[in-house]
């Protein structure tokens, strides 16, 4: 039973692949569905090539027929066998025209290939019904017409199917099954030798169709070998950025020719980064591989998911019948990654945000298409991991605003636009200031004063911080040089700033041009940003330990791994955010957190600075529990340069705290 049940599984796929146009059926070469896709488009671009000369040799055949039998019996019925012939004809060969005007596909389905198979077995049973009807009662010069013809039709339909076997022998059966019943009716020696030549010829072209479709497939096969390694990403062999914007093209000129709607979904990975810093860039290559695999699955038949940068990936979605059919596919892109991924023996969970864009509504142009997709994903990663967004207006309006930004940024320290200000810390013992934490400031021309919360972001994405991280570490060196010496400054720097390999060399130098001691300067970093960069953060945080700068770990709590690196980092202080100072006189469990960080503290001999102080209640509770330093608008605001010296020399701060 198992053994018939597999039997006819083998031959209905057998069949299915004939009738596909598959030459392995003939013995060709064996391929995959996504290579016969791609040999059966081209194909179908030969077959229409040949299509509107064979449609109009089929038209002007079929009229050649009526005047040959003008003075037959059979008139009648060949007038309405030409007249549906050649209107059938002319159609197809205007269908035709239009569809060689439009982009050649890049696949085409098996579907799409068994209706050009029947359609070339009508076209050869309507002439193979000529012999059959009108031979008979044909005048020899008829009767020669209608041999010529069928001869004619069976090479030109030889020529038209010459890479696809199954169509030619679709379209020319029917002609040799009408010639061999209509010589064999008439019994005549001299016709049985026509018949003899005819089968001779018909097995002639048919072999060159075997052997020329058969050769055909392999050159195509080259070529797409040929064309993955331009248009192919080596590691997870999905198609490349410019395989995509090749992709992207042809369907834009689909849309203007046809007007064929498709859609763009554009992919960012969550925490990418963060695996290739924390497990290896082997691990991240992995990662990358299992990803692809998984968003391939997500995707109909046709269609292929890009990869067109580091973790960005994007898909074209070709004859969009509704934004729907965008959307589930981008809900199986998020769902994709509900499973963590299996990596050197490791759990990895990963996420990914999508943003959509639907051609024509957001785009006809490649530039607009792409710069909405990236404004659609932009605001689907700030919504969080696993969102999809479609493109908004006011995300056009929020993208050129942004990049209005970036460029204005790219000038603001020529410009003189970047200033300092400096908030103040406060040591409870010796009721004195110790030193100041600079915050940077942009004074936009336009705009007024622009967030470091708006600005730093583009700065981190566009590589200003670099340049502006070197500007605010040098103009808080030889501001610092300015004020007593037992005064330190502290700068925060962002994960992005340790991409740069300078950036040791340009604290040195900062120092030296100063002439500051390295342990004025204090280095604030935080715990999402070691989290994220430790593995290349260690070595320059080491070297400035070494140097005698001290180094912050900034809001203390809110990471993942703090004691982790408490104990691999020698720091000189922790700051206790200001999360848990707000509600420590409210919420026991913050009052809780808050003591067992100063008592951890001051165990590892570590400073400890409490940030956001705003009422007497919480400064006077922050002294009784032993924290060493605060830092808030109880003591001060942030203030500019020129009014620090001013700042250390009142005797508010006194009578603040005796209050």
């Amino acid at each position: 039973m198992l053994l018939g049940s597999g039997m006819r599984t083998q031959t209905t796929s057998y069949f299915a692949r004939l009738f596909a146009g598959d030459l392995s059926a003939f013995g060709g070469p064996v391929t995959d569905e996504a290579v016969a896709g791609h040999i059966r488009a081209e194909q179908m671009s030969l077959v229409l090539g040949y299509s509107v000369g064979i449609m109009l040799a089929n038209a002007c055949n079929a009229g050649v027929l009526v005047v040959a039998l003008w003075h037959s019996p059979g008139l009648k019925l060949a007038l309405i066998w030409a007249a549906i012939v050649a209107g059938a004809a002319i159609a197809f060969g205007l269908q035709s025209h239009a569809a060689r005007r439009i982009t050649k596909p890049q696949f085409v389905s098996r579907r799409a290939m068994h209706r050009l198979v029947r359609n070339a077995f009508i076209l050869g049973a309507a002439w193979g019904t000529v012999p059959v009807a009108f031979f008979a009662d044909a005048s020899t010069g008829g009767q020669l017409v209608i041999t010529c013809l069928c001869s004619g039709m069976l090479a030109g339909g030889a020529l038209a199917f010459a890479t696809i076997p199954i169509a030619a022998i679709a379209f020319t059966a029917p002609i040799f099954a009408g010639i061999a019943i209509c010589l064999g009716r008439n019994g005549d020696p001299a016709f049985l030798l026509i018949a003899f030549l005819v089968v001779v010829y018909g097995s002639v072209l048919l072999r060159s169709v075997f052997v020329n479709s058969i050769a055909f497939a392999r050159r195509v096969m080259r070529q797409i070998e040929a064309e993955r390694t331009v248009r192919q990403d080596p590691l997870t062999h999905l198609p490349n950025r410019v395989a995509f914007n090749e992709t992207l093209d042809a369907a834009l000129k689909r849309l203007a020719l046809s007007g064929e709607e498709f859609a763009v979904l554009l992919l960012d990975l969550d925490r990418f980064k963060e695996v290739n810093d924390k497990f290896g860039h082997p691990a991240g290559d992995e990662f990358l591989v299992q990803i692809a695999s998984r968003l391939q699955r997500c995707t109909r038949a046709a269609e292929h998911v890009a990869r067109i940068g580091g973790d960005e990936f994007a898909l074209v979605m070709a004859n969009l019948a509704r934004p729907e059919d965008a959307l589930e596919i981008a809900e199986r892109f998020v769902a994709a990654f509900d499973e963590p991924f299996q990596i050197e023996g490791r759990q990895i969970v990963g996420a990914t945000s999508v943003g959509i864009v639907l051609a024509p509504r957001d785009g006809s142009t490649q530039l607009d298409i792409m710069k909405n997709a990236d404004a659609a994903l932009y605001r689907a990663k700030k919504a969080g991991p696993g969102t999809v967004c479609f493109f908004e207006e006011t995300d056009d309006r929020s993208s050129r605003d942004r990049k209005a930004l970036q460029s204005d940024l790219e000038g603001a320290i020529a410009r003189d636009e970047l200033f300092l200000v400096f908030q103040p810390f406060l040591d409870l013992d010796g009721n004195r200031i110790t030193g100041f934490e600079a915050l940077l400031r942009w004074q936009h021309p336009q705009r007024g004063l622009v967030p470091p919360s708006e600005f730093i972001p583009i700065a981190e994405e566009t590589g200003l911080i670099h340049e502006i991280g070197e500007w605010v570490v040098r103009r808080a060196c030889a501001t610092v040089a300015e004020w007593p010496e037992e005064i330190r400054v502290a700068v925060n720097f962002s994960a992005a700033q340790f991409h740069n390999n300078g950036l040791l060399q340009i604290i040195v130098q900062a120092l030296a041009d100063a002439k500051i001691a390295p342990h004025r300067l204090e280095i604030e970093i935080t715990e999402s940003m070691l989290l994220s960069k430790y593995a290349s953060a260690a070595s320059v945080l080491n070297a400035l330990l070494e140097l005698g700068v001290t180094v912050a770990l900034d809001d203390f709590g809110t990471g993942f791994s703090s004691l982790t690196y408490l104990r691999k980092l020698p720091f000189s202080r922790i700051k206790i955010d200001q999360s848990f100072i707000r509600d420590m006189l409210v919420q026991p469990d913050c009052a809780a957190i808050v003591k067992s960080v100063i008592g951890l503290a001051r165990d590892l001999r570590i400073g400890v600075v409490a940030e956001g102080v705003e009422t007497a209640d919480q400064l006077e509770y922050l002294h009784q529990i032993g924290c060493d330093e605060v830092q808030g608008y109880l003591i001060s605001r942030p203030v500019s340069a020129d009014r620090v010296l001013a700042l250390l020399e009142t005797k508010k701060l006194r009578a603040t705290y005796a209050a």
